[in-house]
Parts: structure tokens; sequence; C-alpha cells
């Protein structure tokens, strides 16, 4: 057996998957990542509920991982492989950390057709191959590299999501002063994310009174500890001009990241689009703000848009991910 891991600020999913000719799906629990002091507690808790034992386990996890060790993203957790092996009593050898983003870029090669949307189809070049990467626009946002070479994809992880922020147009100009006198660093993450960036976005948005407010949602923001979700929501069902203008910027900056990703390491392969809001806004996505964003970069124009563009359907890649590296581990 082994056990994967897609470990965030908000919850912690474990699966065991059995291992025979490909990993298969056998048991899973989500858990609150708050209520427990470390993932190891959370293992223990998870191995002792389903009287299972495991032989190998892969955790992806939200922060950067640097010599078998990570601090979590929004959490007080120090996780090491050291430590996870210990718990589990496996050699060291069977337990690997990922990074988040590296571990939904290990599924990218097995998801199905059913598992992903595309964006794009009328001019793409089935003959161009090559690199792929993920962008992952979430909590935070993450970008991770599949680097082809003799014929198989080798992940790279990445932290691209924390370049700096770099305006298309005078909104965004007027976007980024506003922010900087808020933040002294402004990355993508700052406005192209559910935790910070669309917030970040309606508040200039709303500062600079660029669209019609709805009342009702307005109270409804005030009240709300969370107000990704009732921005996209209004905005999606056409409640508030303000959430539209904020939810069309933040498909816009998301558009023109993934248009720098892709020159940044030719992803020839294709853009995946992961995380939690990009499957959440499907209908937004495909509206055509986000490939006129992607494609305008001037001489490249032409091979932008000849590069497959999708959205990952599937709602768990980051255990998929998991369990395909531990898998050849």
């Amino acid at each position: 057996m082994l056990l994967a891991g897609d470990i965030g600020g908000t919850k912690t999913h474990l699966a065991v998957f059995s291992l025979g000719t490909s990993p298969a799906h056998e048991k899973d629990t989500i858990f609150k990542s708050a209520d427990y002091p470390s993932l190891e507690a959370i293992v223990q808790r998870f191995l002792a509920d389903t009287g299972l034992s495991v032989a190998k386990a892969v955790f992806g996890v939200a922060g950067p991982v640097v010599n078998g060790e990570s601090k979590i993203t929004n959490l007080p957790w120090h996780i090491t492989e050291a430590n996870l092996s210990q718990t589990l009593q496996l050699p060291a050898t069977s337990v690997k950390l990922l990074n988040d983003l590296e571990a939904i870029a290990y599924s990218v090669p097995y998801l199905a057709a059913v598992d992903l949307s595309p964006l794009n189809g009328d001019n793409l070049d089935p003959n161009l191959g090559g690199h792929k990467a993920v962008i992952a626009p979430g909590t935070g946002l993450g970008e991770a590299i599949l680097f082809h070479h003799n014929h198989q994809f080798h992940v790279l992880p990445s932290e691209g999501g924390h370049a700096d922020f770099a305006p298309r147009n005078n909104l965004q100009l007027g976007m980024l002063r506003y922010l900087l006198d808020r933040y002294n660093h402004v990355s993508y993450e700052r406005v192209c994310s559910g935790g910070l960036g669309i917030p970040n976005i309606h508040a200039y948005m709303r500062h600079m009174r660029a669209a019609e407010e709805s009342p009702q949602v307005a109270e409804a923001l005030r009240q709300a500890t969370d107000p990704t979700p009732i921005i996209i929501h209004a905005a999606l069902a056409n409640e508030c001009e303000l959430c539209r203008a904020t939810l069309n910027t933040f498909v816009s900056i998301l558009g023109a990241e993934a248009g720098n990703l892709a020159l940044k390491v030719m992803a020839t392969g294709g853009i995946y689009l992961g995380g939690g809001i990009p499957p959440r806004i499907l209908t937004k996505l495909k509206d055509g703000t986000f490939m006129a964003a992607f494609v305008n970069k001037g001489r490249f124009a032409d091979l932008l848009g000849r590069i497959p563009v999708y959205v990952i359907l599937n709602e768990n890649p980051g255990l998929l991910g998991a369990a395909h590296y531990g898998f050849k581990l």
C-alpha cells in the first residue's frame, strides 16, 4: 500500500492506494488541518481509523520543499521526511515530500480526456509537443514545469507565483500603485489567487468606483470571513457589476501570467490550469478574456495561439500525482 497526501493550510487529504500495475485508490479521508498539531498526528489518526499499513508515503505540501523539509504556508507545521519516516516506521527512501504543484504536475501525463476542459482548439498544432506547465490559482498561486526529455516528463517545482506582478494596462498600473502602498512586494499571487488576489482586485475596484456595487453583495461581503466565493458567485450570476469587473480583471491577469509561463519554459506541449478556482469559473474562462491575454505577446502571439490550454477538472490531481510518483519510488 502507498499513502498519498495533499496537504494545505485549510485541509489535509490523505488516501491509500494499492500498488499493482498502477496505483489503485482504496480509502481516503479529509481532515481540517488546523485541528491537528502536525501532519504526523493526522497520519497516525488516519492509519488507526483505517487499520491499514503502508510501504511507501508521498505528500504534496503547500510550500517549498528544501532538503526534505517544508514549512506549510498558513500553518505552524514544520514537516520533514525524517519525522514522517519515523512515525510510519518506514525507511527514509520510502517517504517523500513534494511541493503541492509538483504533485499536481506529476498527474498531468495520466489525466484522461474527461479530466480536462480545453480553452482553445481552433489553431492548435498537433506536431508541437514538448514541455508542459501547470499554473494553479487557489488559496495562493502555484506553478510547476514538466520538462520533456527522452520521451518522458520530468517535473520541476517552481515558486513563480511569487515573481513580480507586471501590469499590462492603465487600470492594472493603478492597482499596482494601490497595492504598493499596502505591501512591500506585489507578486502575481497578490493579484491572481483566491486567498489574496480576488479580494485585492475587488478592494481596488471599489476604491476606484470602477463599477456599480450591489448593496446586497456589499452587505454580504461585510459579514463574510472569506469574500472570494461571494465575489465569484455575484460575478457569474450577474448580481454585481463591481464583482463582474473584478473577475474579468482576475481572468485577464491569469491569462497573461499563463502566457508568461508558456514563454519562459516554451511549454508547447500545453498549459494546464489547476487549483480550486478554474473549474468554478469555467464559463468565464471560456468567454475569450483568458485567451486574449494569453496570446497577447507581440511577435510570439502566433506561437502561443497554437499551444493547447486546459482546465483540470479532476478533483484530486495532487493525490493522483503523489500516487504515481510513489509508484515509481
